[in-house]
């Protein structure tokens, strides 16, 4: 029996399984997220925190924040679910790193970029409803072709560099560049007819 269980923790489990886990509470669920999807999340974490440390901590956190959340939670894609969570806490860390000024230079780029295209004070930004603005950004990216959405998240919401997301798609950094610069009026342009933006 326990060589049997040493074979079945050797093999990759489905979701569906590490899901069943965190429900009947087994710590195995964490090792079996971590060894399925350790290097994806510490990836998400490094494009935001810069910091290998950082990272360890902000995967700590979303296993922590993983085994919280299920129960309740049953997710239906459960590396989704993994990277929002993982997302948020390395927001988090870099807000904290932030205040202690080791701001990351990648993250400081990406949001200077993505500040053009806002341009609203924050005095105008309280008058708008974070969900309003959440839905003009999911309906802008559903708007965009498929290579320009992955170009835009990789970019704006994991950080990644532009050679990193040029490797990805198999072209050049100037088209990567070029093509988000065009993302960014677009969606300038959005954001100042909907009143979220101005001039």
């Amino acid at each position: 029996m326990k060589s049997q269980k040493k074979e079945l923790s050797a093999e990759t489990i489905s979701d569906a399984e590490i899901i069943e886990l965190y429900w009947s509470r087994n710590e195995q669920a964490i090792r079996e997220t971590d060894r399925k999807y350790g290097k994806y999340l510490f990836t998400i974490a490094y494009n935001i925190v810069h910091n290998d440390p950082d990272c360890e901590e902000c995967l700590n956190d979303t296993y922590l924040g993983t085994w919280n959340r299920i129960p309740p939670t049953r997710p239906n894609v459960f590396v989704a679910f993994l990277s929002k969570i993982m997302r948020n806490v390395a927001v988090d860390r870099f807000r904290k790193n932030t205040a202690d000024r080791r701001i990351p230079p990648e993250m400081i780029v990406t949001l200077n970029e993505l500040d053009e295209s806002m341009g609203y004070s924050e005095a105008e930004n309280e008058l708008f409803l974070e969900s309003d603005l959440g839905k003009l950004l999911n309906d802008f990216l559903r708007s965009l072709s498929e290579r320009e959405r992955f170009m835009f998240v990789c970019r704006y919401y994991y950080a990644d560099t532009i050679p990193n997301v040029a490797g990805m798609l198999g072209i050049s950094p100037k088209t990567v560049y070029r093509e988000l610069a065009i993302l960014r009026q677009r969606l300038k342009e959005l954001l100042v007819k909907e009143g979220f933006s101005r001039e």
